[in-house]
């Protein structure tokens, strides 16, 4: 089977529903050396893609990654990323913000993080935190300090999906690519991985009470991504729902969608001028005829 990025992705203004997108699809390998072995081909790609990032200086790729609690966004990320220079790439995490943060709007935290040309940055969690998990717990919005009329309107989230989408299409404009990934993780999926967390001594730090409180909003949860992936899922910065109970074939995808559309930018090396291409011919000459 051949990975198609298109399957995966998000039409604009989509009506979505998580239940009709897949948690699980059929193996894109067929053994594990075999996933391996596709993995390698992939990280071999991507990071042939970045040297040439990094020598065009003409882009920028963003790289934004949500989930629910352990759906795997971590090992994505240390996978995916595998071959990339450290020098060409950032990431980011998203924890609760600080009073500093809180004092500016929902976007000023993670815009000071944004890649600057040539690099990769990966927001583990993001900006989108704050049609999400805000949403479903809407006592955070009393830290934030809004507006009397904000809180209480019912145009708050459509009103962020907008700035958010303006933010990306600014982006976009200036030569970010912004792609984002949504782990579709199942629940029950979720439960074996929270429990082997508990019984396995070296992953007990993974684990928080908290996730088992989160994990009982899953519905709320839910319904808070359907809302936000088909909002801001544009032609310009979209959304894959990637099936993640299977780790494996979710980095497959990942790494076979970042490279696509690292790809579909035809980025180039830098060509000489004619006063480059006659200085570099003379240095050239100089080194041949150095003594060895």
């Amino acid at each position: 089977m051949k990975i198609v990025s298109n399957d995966f992705r998000v039409s604009p203004s989509a009506t979505l529903k998580l239940g009709q997108w897949p948690t699980l699809v059929k193996p894109f390998y067929k053994t594990k050396e075999h996933y391996r072995e596709l993995l390698d081909d992939h990280v071999s790609e991507l990071s042939k893609l970045q040297e040439l990032l990094y020598a065009s200086n003409t882009h920028a790729v963003l790289l934004i990654f949500q989930a629910m609690d352990s759906a795997g966004k971590d090992g994505a990320i240390r996978h995916v990323m595998s071959g990339i220079n450290p020098q060409g790439c950032q990431v980011f995490s998203f924890a609760h913000p600080s009073a500093e943060e809180l004092d500016h709007d929902f976007l000023w935290r993670t815009t000071r993080c944004l890649p600057e040309r040539g690099r990769f940055g990966i927001f583990n969690r993001s900006y989108y935190e704050e049609v999400l998990i805000v949403r479903v717990h809407p006592e955070i919005l009393k830290a934030q300090r809004l507006p009397p009329e904000a809180p209480g309107s019912n145009d708050l989230w459509k009103d962020r999906f907008e700035s958010i989408r303006g933010l990306e299409k600014h982006l976009h404009r200036n030569g970010t690519q912004v792609i984002k990934f949504f782990l579709h993780l199942s629940k029950e999926e979720q439960r074996q991985r929270l429990l082997q967390r508990i019984e396995t001594p070296e992953k007990n730090w993974k684990f928080s009470a908290s996730d088992i409180r989160e994990r009982g909003l899953w519905d709320q949860y839910m319904r808070a991504y359907e809302a936000c992936l088909g909002a801001t899922s544009t032609k310009t910065a979209p959304w894959y729902v990637v099936p993640a109970d299977d780790k494996k074939n979710a980095r497959l995808i990942i790494s076979h969608i970042v490279v696509d559309t690292l790809k579909a930018l035809k980025m180039r090396y830098p060509e000489p001028s004619k006063a480059q291409r006659s200085e570099l011919e003379s240095i050239r000459k100089v080194l041949l005829n150095e003594k060895a």
